[in-house]
């Protein structure tokens, strides 16, 4: 096998340095280790409301709302598996759309993925809302405070430094860290049934669907549910660190959706059969808690509960942010792999396997977010939005590889000829669902990345190795991922329109049958392009 076969093309990892980083990589972790880092990441703060947003939006149909969460997230994790069980690397998700599609899709995803920093510091600002309870005085209701500012700054320290050593004791900390968010849910939904069942709630206040199954659609966004079970996809870009990726990366994906579907199941339940009949007096949508769980919990005097959520109102997105510094130093390594951001950022420690330069620039990053300056919060709260383009790059890296003379990745999940193309769609409908106010922020940010990729290709630039194949022509490559480009301007032009924050002008349902419409139409461009790509990347005589 020639060199080009082992670097070029998206068939490895890429240049020989880029090579010699990823051999440094551990491979400690198993499955329990993965499955952690799924549920961990799945699971942050937003189980203590989206109960009740759900319940707002769908009523008791909500539960069908979760069940179908869980199943879209199933079929686009099973493209994100195909990938991270055939095609290992550190970072993967960030890698894949540069071998499968070029370099302005791999600078476009890669920038997008880089700003997601932005939610880790969410993440870290959240945990010290919930700290004011205890603490008065590190948050002013709008902004941290000075003195909540120093105590963020010193929370990013402390998760950088419980990253800073082997992957190994990261996963165990981790495990303990899922452990009790296990545990937190589930006293919450036996405590609760004991205190105060009330029968007949699946079919009282207006029946198991008082507005409509169409609700359950726009619980998927409007209630929170979608962005609740989001984040299934962080063992993938540990799969460089995996022992086994074939078999472990699938049985832990499925297993994190799979606990988290079911704890969020079961506390929709509780929350469902546990509201005091006295407030229901205007139906679901007349329920309003500012901490469900936690205000539930005090009106059936169960008190030690309400300490117990406040203090998991804490730990949970403290674990989140735990493993988001942990992904994000994956990404910004990635990111130096591609050429993207400098190549001394891709640095592996060698004695422990881990990329510090990649921790140290993140933690500089979370602070620069953290930073009370007006707009930040709106900007932050894009982030997590925009990562959804990982899921979409991601269906079609899988399609072009599958597509590929000889390509190996095809096989391993069954039916992938129509999974990638309706996972595409269910990615597009994800990012269409976030809203207008959040699309209308993310298109020129991301688009951002486009002027990073140009500067990188200016004249004189030389073009790094990173496993792209051959370096070609700035229009061939423009071609190759114009893709990218029309698919963010049409999806927010439909948003302007559709009925998600939008003018509705384009009514519901026929806003989202347009997206699963231009979805596919673009879904097949992209591959006919990647196909094309990896023609030029892979000479016949390689």
């Amino acid at each position: 096998m020639t060199e080009r076969q082992v670097s070029g093309g998206g068939d490895g990892a890429g240049a020989p340095q880029v090579l010699a980083q990823e051999r440094r990589l551990r491979r400690d972790l198993g499955f329990w280790g993965l499955t952690g880092i799924g549920f961990s990441n799945i699971v942050g703060s937003g189980w203590l409301f989206a109960a009740l947003y759900a319940a707002q939006t769908a009523g008791p149909a909500a539960l069908l709302s979760w069940i179908g969460a869980g199943l879209l997230c199933g079929l686009v994790a099973l493209v994100m598996i195909e990938l991270g069980a055939t095609r290992p690397e550190g970072g993967g998700t960030v890698r894949w759309p540069l071998f499968a599609s070029g370099r302005l899709v791999g600078t476009l995803i890669g920038w997008s993925t880089m700003l997601s920093v932005g939610g880790t510091a969410a993440e870290i600002s959240a945990i010290m809302q919930y700290a004011a309870h205890y603490l008065p005085g590190i948050y002013n209701g709008q902004t941290l405070t000075l003195a909540g500012l120093a105590l963020a700054t010193g929370l990013s320290v402390v998760l950088t430094v419980l990253n800073w050593f082997a992957v190994r004791m990261f996963a165990q900390l981790n495990n303990l860290i899922s452990v009790f968010k296990i545990l937190v849910p589930v006293i919450t939904v036996v405590a609760l049934i004991a205190s105060g069942w009330h029968s007949g709630r699946l079919t009282d206040h207006g029946g198991f669907a008082p507005y409509g199954y169409v609700a359950c659609l726009t619980a998927l966004a409007g209630g929170g549910i979608v962005y609740s079970v989001n984040g299934f996809q962080a063992p993938l870009d540990f799969s460089g660190e995996t022992r086994n990726p074939r078999r472990t990366i699938p049985a832990a994906v499925l297993t994190a959706i799979g606990l988290a579907v079911a704890m969020y199941l079961a506390l929709q339940l509780a929350f469902l059969f546990t509201v005091p009949e006295h407030l229901l007096g205007h139906g679901w949508q007349g329920v309003s808690f500012d901490s469900p769980f936690g205000q539930l919990a005090l009106i059936l005097n169960l008190h030690w509960l309400a300490g117990l959520l406040y203090a998991d109102a804490v730990i949970s997105p403290g674990g989140s942010a735990y493993v988001g510094v942990a992904i994000d130093a994956r990404h910004t390594y990635a990111l130096a792999k591609n050429g993207t951001i400098p190549r001394y950022f891709m640095k592996v420690n060698e004695r422990f396997g881990i990329p510090r330069r990649a921790l140290v620039i993140n933690l500089l990053v979370i602070v620069i977010f953290l930073l009370p300056f007006g707009g930040w919060q709106d900007i932050v709260s894009v982030m997590g939005d925009m990562y959804l383009l990982i899921y979409a790059a991601s269906a079609v890296a899988v399609a072009v590889f599958r597509a590929e003379p000889g390509g190996h990745t095809a096989g391993w999940v069954p039916g992938l000829r129509w999974i990638a193309p309706l996972s595409f769609v269910v990615a597009s409908e994800f990012v269409y669902w976030s809203g207008w106010d959040d699309l209308r922020l993310a298109l020129p940010l991301v688009l951002g990345g486009l002027l990073i990729f140009l500067v990188m290709r200016r004249p004189g630039v030389r073009v790094e190795d990173d496993g792209a194949g051959p370096s070609r022509p700035l229009g061939a490559e423009l071609r190759t991922g114009a893709w990218l480009v029309v698919y963010l301007v049409a999806l927010t032009v439909v948003s302007g329109l559709g009925t998600f924050g939008g003018s509705g002008r384009l009514p519901a349902p026929y806003d989202s049958v347009t997206v699963a419409v231009l979805a596919l139409a673009v879904f097949f461009w992209a591959v006919r392009s990647g196909v094309r790509h990896l023609a030029v990347a892979r000479p016949a005589d390689a």
